[in-house]
């Protein structure tokens, strides 16, 4: 058997290092593209500087939370100025990858592959789609966001070709495992999954699970506790069974 590495040991904690080689929580790491969006916002406004809390404020964090995350990073902010915007952008885009193309491709183009291909907030933000993959021979040749759809045994061609790092699963959920255990095989170790199921998948490889339907249900659980009116003291004894006055 392997022995565990002391990345293993971090991954496992729940760490992962900055590139400048301090460990940060993948706690901090989740929250870095919601910073990063907000001071998104911020730079095309036309805002050049901000405070911790208006940062945090446009983040939905609070301000001691968001200054904690940042010093993971390292010391960007200014005191009594507070953080110049488009410097922070850089600073954030950096750790997390986004100063370099990333090549992707998403397997599955069905109506949620198809919405996935003609996303503009993937080459915006740095991922570059160059292949749409589908086991339909009946979709091969359609293009979608002016790409071919290609098959899927063409999956190991592309990635040779292109350096795919990250798959995109957007298949029905009976197919998924097969095509991650296949992304594996040809060298993905980054995968983003649409369909409503959990991979296995082996030790080393990244796995973010996108379950829309699971999103809605918790929606449909916080929208009825919202519209279910408290129940009076009466109405909760009537319930068990029991008279107001006492006990039958």
């Amino acid at each position: 058997m392997r022995r565990p590495t002391r990345d293993d040991q971090r991954r496992s904690s729940g760490e992962c290092r900055s590139v400048s080689g301090t460990r940060i929580p993948e706690a901090t790491v989740a929250r870095l593209p919601v910073y990063l969006r907000a001071l998104n916002s911020m730079s095309e406004s036309g805002t050049t500087t901000c405070s911790s809390l208006e940062l945090a404020t446009a983040a939905g964090v609070n301000s001691a939370k968001l200054r904690k995350d940042l010093s993971h990073l390292g010391s960007y902010g200014t005191r009594g100025v507070g953080y110049d915007v488009e410097y922070l952008r850089y600073q954030i885009s950096r750790e997390i990858g986004l100063t370099q193309d990333w090549p992707v491709v998403v397997v599955g183009i069905g109506n949620l592959g198809h919405a996935l291909a003609n996303y503009s907030g993937f080459s915006s933000r740095g991922f570059r789609t160059v292949a749409l993959l589908d086991a339909d021979t009946a979709r091969h040749g359609d293009v979608v966001a002016g790409i071919e759809i290609r098959g899927f045994d063409e999956l190991e061609a592309v990635v040779a070709e292109h350096g795919v790092g990250i798959g995109v699963i957007a298949t029905p959920a009976v197919a998924a495992q097969d095509v991650a255990d296949r992304m594996v095989a040809v060298g993905i170790r980054s995968i983003l999954n649409f369909a409503p199921t959990i991979l296995s998948l082996p030790e080393g490889v990244d796995v973010r699970r996108v379950d829309l339907s699971s999103e809605l249900q918790i929606l449909a659980y916080h929208e009825q506790r919202k519209s279910s009116a408290p129940a009076t003291v009466a109405e909760v004894v009537a319930d068990l069974g029991q008279p107001v006055g006492g006990v039958r």
